[in-house]
């Protein structure tokens, strides 16, 4: 009996046929041109304000590149990968909407899967990153003594290396990048689970490394934080005003980081959701209408992280103001005294 089943899940393996296998044209659209053209504008509105976004970012970090802190490092490189998807990325998934077909071929296709895992998973793992950093920042003070410049610059090549390894591991044979079912897009090929299990061994990889386990240490890092500073908030309320100050600011840095981090899980989550489903569910269940909607939910993660930065810099500067005009306050009294 045991033969006969593990004869029937090979013989079902080898049956199926992803949508990129079949008679139909992978790079077809599989979309009314209306819902082509309405993706298209979408996409363009979005690459726009994120590359003068991200690109404003980078260009004022790099007139004070030399005072910029550990953590401002790491939110530089973040920026850095969100302009990366936004300028190698969107351009090419902009013109395949308006053409009503993925124009680049097969060739293209794998570039620009890979581009996106790419530079995705070096966002990931710079949050992933950076939420460390918070969390050894607030629950263990004597780490920000010894933290210098040099030590961000060595995660920043251990997280570009990782991002490239995992990015490339799919060219080594073990899986491909493919066009969506929808046809005007690439990334990846996450049906492989359905057709051997080597396919499913690789995905589960490609999930534990690059979605569950950054996710998990982000979830730990920011419940520890808050835990602790729910902990901590009678304590600092008997320090002097210039503690409670640096206290201030630094639950500011923790607050963008953890804002990026819940914009970039709110935005990849249902595309994961999506993916996982197509890679373990029943074949093809997932409606080709319904698959778009959260791959331009993904593809918008880029845009959300320069309002975030604006929103809490306006706040940044009130409290840094406030702060000044406090220790104003302090110095004149002391005068008149």
């Amino acid at each position: 009996m045991n033969g006969m089943a593990s004869d029937h899940n090979t013989s079902s393996q080898e049956e199926y046929l992803p949508h990129y296998l079949q008679k139909e044209d992978p790079f077809a659209s599989k979309l009314s041109r209306e819902a082509d053209i309405v993706a298209g504008f979408y996409l363009t509105v979005i690459g726009i304000l994120s590359t003068l976004g991200n690109g404003y970012v980078i260009f004022m970090s790099s007139k004070r590149k030399k005072k910029l802190r550990p953590a401002e490092i790491m939110t530089v490189n973040l920026a850095v990968c969100d302009l990366g998807i936004s300028v190698v990325g969107k351009p090419f998934s902009i013109i395949s909407f308006f053409s009503h077909r993925w124009v680049f071929g097969w060739m293209g296709c794998r570039w620009y899967g890979w581009a996106g895992f790419f530079f995705g998973c070096g966002s990931l793992i710079t949050m992933t990153a950076v939420s460390l950093d918070r969390y050894l920042k607030i629950c263990h003070l004597s780490y920000g003594t010894w933290l210098k410049r040099h030590h961000a610059f060595i995660c920043l090549a251990i997280i570009w290396a990782y991002a490239t390894f995992w990015a490339t591991v799919p060219f080594a044979g073990v899986g491909s990048y493919a066009p969506e079912p929808f046809g005007t897009s690439c990334t990846l090929d996450w049906w492989l689970a359905q057709a051997s299990v080597a396919g499913q061994a690789f995905i589960l990889s490609i999930l534990f490394f690059c979605l569950l386990f950054p996710t998990a240490v982000i979830v730990f890092s920011y419940v520890k934080i808050i835990l602790k500073v729910k902990s901590s908030t009678k304590e600092v309320a008997h320090y002097d005003t210039r503690i409670q100050n640096s206290h201030i600011l630094e639950m500011k840095l923790t607050k963008v980081a953890m804002l990026i981090c819940a914009g970039f899980l709110i935005a990849w989550i249902p595309y994961a959701v999506v993916s996982v489903w197509s890679a373990f569910g029943q074949p093809d269940s997932v409606p080709i209408q319904f698959s778009v909607v959260p791959t331009l939910l993904a593809k918008s993660a880029a845009m959300y992280n320069p309002i975030i930065y604006q929103v809490i810099d306006c706040k940044f500067a009130c409290c840094q103001s406030g702060g000044l005009k406090t220790l104003q306050k302090k110095s004149s009294l002391k005068r008149s005294r």
